[in-house]
């Protein structure tokens, strides 16, 4: 699961280096290095969240 978000993430930022999508808060293409720093994010919470319960 965590692969298909992060994959599916940086799809959207290099879209966005391509033709910026207009989004709030994306509206040039320098803003991709706010979905890229979201997909770490997102990716290390899910990781310590697997590794919390992984003992459960």
């Amino acid at each position: 699961m965590t692969k298909i978000i992060m994959l599916l993430l940086l799809c959207i930022a290099a879209i966005q280096v391509i033709r910026p999508l207009g989004w709030p808060g994306l509206k040039k293409r320098a803003d991709a290095w706010k979905l890229v720093a979201g997909t770490v994010a997102l990716t290390f919470a899910m990781l310590v969240l697997t590794a919390l319960f992984q003992g459960l």
